[in-house]
């Protein structure tokens, strides 16, 4: 049972215990972002500053590493609710320190009861366009983020969930100081946001985007916030708010002048009133003495990035120069993701090999695949992990599914030695772009991560959609542990890229001598069983690229891949915060209290 107490944030700031609010006036700097920080007494990472300093604010009041990350998702709601909040999902994986357990939380949306495998096509059977489906009622899955947020802190918190929202309630109702990256987003999405009244009253003031320094408000997500910590996350599911919920998804509320088309869902108060949070057991590899753990199915995250580190660990990636690391990383990435697209779905729809997929056996039958004079044909056909065959490399028909790029991820731990990583999102950009009208949230538009039509012609897909099925999803929240006790928590936002992002980051960490820090400011690429390899600008700079290219390594450039934070417990009882120095405008990373 959590315990329960509210101190205003208002008398807090002005005891000096919390930090500064937003400004009330525009023309304000943006808060400073710190990418690392070490310290004692628990970490915050996270991309936003006002959210990683709410976090550290829950902890020095003696807060969980839990009751942080959920105050902290609260204010990204608010700050960085392009990528996250209420009206989305998400996963939460949890270290406990009393019990020495990792745990996790499946916290994904749901597709609602009246949804088959027809969901996502048009009239004549055929798949719609990406872009119609994302911007629709149809794409709209049943949040399950408000479910997670009382799940946690019911397992793990000492505060109550009213406890842990006061803050970014605040935060809402004074108001946040506009930076560069969320005017680049708004102004991105500015075109469909103005087809929406809701959506266009709030994030285009003045009909555009809000300058860099004005002060963006949100009272009504303040009004929705208050109503949660008076009456629980009844609110979402079975309250007011889950009636324009619904309405929102089957009447999508454009505006009448507006040319766009938005096909409606078919969400009802019933599918928001049957939704719930699921406690899962962690996938768990071993990894060079390490213990790894990550998110089960219907998340591909812990099986691919655990797939993948079974067959590196076959390779003495520490003794092995940067270009051979590097080639050996990728390939065991496209391999691993031919084997996550035929298999992985939500369980309770299909038969998903989780034990076989994360076993040494298929991994070793994966390994012998690669060749470190050449890159390995694709697209990679997918290996049986029931039935691990011998090593002759296999083509076949399967496209890489398409997921958004935009998520947060937040790392968090205590004084007590708790860790909590947790990604949380509303898919794209914006989501669906249509706000909760007088609610101040956006919805999701998860449901198009399903597959639209099988993935590989003739053969099973374990992720179209369903009634009441999980779509699946490359979030990849990990945490590692030395000796039973944490060693580095990781994740990044970025679609399917996620995964490649925390294999990157964890094997730059454990076999290439990096601290965390330097890890996750690595230049990075993306192998995900595709003809081309995705690869930021500095990536391509390195010398090494031009030797992946002569072992035929084909690169496309994207512009910024990931965008990750981490913890790490050092020896000496000290935590270090990580996050990014640059990538979406750099992270937010506290501890709290600073050491040299």
């Amino acid at each position: 049972m959590a315990r329960r107490f509210r101190v205003g944030v208002g008398l807090l700031a002005a005891l000096g215990l919390l930090g500064p609010l937003a400004p009330a006036a525009s023309g304000a700097e943006p808060p400073a972002k710190e990418p690392v920080a070490v310290g004692y007494g628990g970490a915050v990472s996270s991309v936003d500053p006002d959210a990683t300093r709410i976090g550290l604010d829950v902890l020095r009041r003696g807060g969980t590493a839990t009751d942080a990350a959920v105050a902290t998702a609260a204010a990204l709601g608010v700050t960085e609710p392009y990528s996250a909040g209420i009206g989305g999902g998400g996963f939460f994986v949890h270290y406990d320190a009393a019990s020495g357990e990792v745990e996790t939380i499946d916290g994904r949306e749901t597709a609602p009861k009246a949804a088959g495998e027809d969901l996502l096509l048009d009239e004549n059977g055929d798949p719609l366009p990406f872009d119609e489906a994302v911007t629709s009622g149809l794409g709209v899955g049943v949040p399950g983020t408000p479910a997670t947020w009382q799940r946690a802190l019911d397992r793990w918190g000492h505060k109550s969930l009213a406890d842990v929202l006061e803050p970014a309630e605040e935060l809402a109702r004074e108001g946040f100081v506009v930076d560069q990256t969320f005017h680049d987003q708004t102004a991105d999405n500015a075109e469909r946001f103005a087809d929406f009244p809701a959506t266009r009253e709030l994030f285009l003031p003045g009909g555009k985007p809000p300058e860099v320094g004005s002060v963006l408000r949100n009272p009504d997500l303040a009004d929705t916030y208050r109503a949660m910590a008076r009456r629980g996350t009844d609110e979402i599911y079975r309250g007011a708010t889950a009636g324009d919920i619904a309405r929102t998804v089957t009447d999508p509320p454009v505006d009448p002048a507006a040319e766009r088309d938005v096909r409606p869902g078919e969400m009802t108060t019933g599918d928001l009133a049957d939704y719930r949070a699921l406690d899962l057991e962690p996938t768990h590899v071993g990894y060079r003495g390490y213990d790894v753990y990550g998110q089960a199915p219907a998340s591909s995250g812990g099986t691919t990035v655990g797939e993948a580190l079974n067959i590196l660990e076959r390779t003495d990636l520490a003794a092995a120069d940067e270009a051979a690391y590097l080639h050996r990383y990728l390939e065991s990435s496209k391999i691993a993701f031919a084997d996550r697209n035929r298999w992985v779905g939500d369980p309770a729809f299909s038969e998903v090999p989780t034990a076989e997929l994360t076993g040494d056996e298929f991994a070793a039958s994966r390994e012998c695949l690669i060749r470190d004079d050449a890159v390995l044909p694709t697209p990679v056909a997918a290996g049986d992990p029931h039935a691990p065959q011998d090593c002759t490399p296999r083509t076949s028909g399967a496209r890489e599914p398409y997921e958004g790029p935009n998520t947060t991820h937040l790392t968090t731990a205590d004084a007590y030695g708790n860790v909590v990583s947790y990604t949380l999102t509303i898919e794209q950009t914006g989501g669906s772009g249509m706000v909760v009208p007088g609610r101040g949230f956006l919805l999701n538009n998860e449901l198009t991560d399903f597959s639209f039509t099988p993935n590989t012609p003739g053969e099973p897909d374990p992720n179209l959609p369903g009634p009441g099925k999980r779509p699946r999803s490359s979030m990849s929240p990990t945490i590692v542990l030395r000796d039973g006790k944490p060693f580095v928590a990781v994740g990044s936002p970025g679609g399917s890229t996620i995964i490649t992002t925390a294999l990157q980051v964890l094997t730059g960490r454990v076999d290439r001598g990096m601290t965390l820090a330097q890890a996750i400011a690595e230049p990075r690429a993306s192998q995900r069983n595709g003809e081309e390899t995705d690869a930021e600008p500095g990536f391509l700079a390195q010398p090494e690229a031009d030797e992946l290219k002569r072992l035929g390594h084909r690169f496309g450039t994207a512009s910024e891949i990931g965008a990750a934070t981490g913890v790490e417990l050092l020896p000496d009882g000290r935590w270090v915060a990580a996050a990014e120095p640059e990538r979406r405008g750099g992270g937010s990373a506290g501890v709290v209290v600073p050491t040299p």
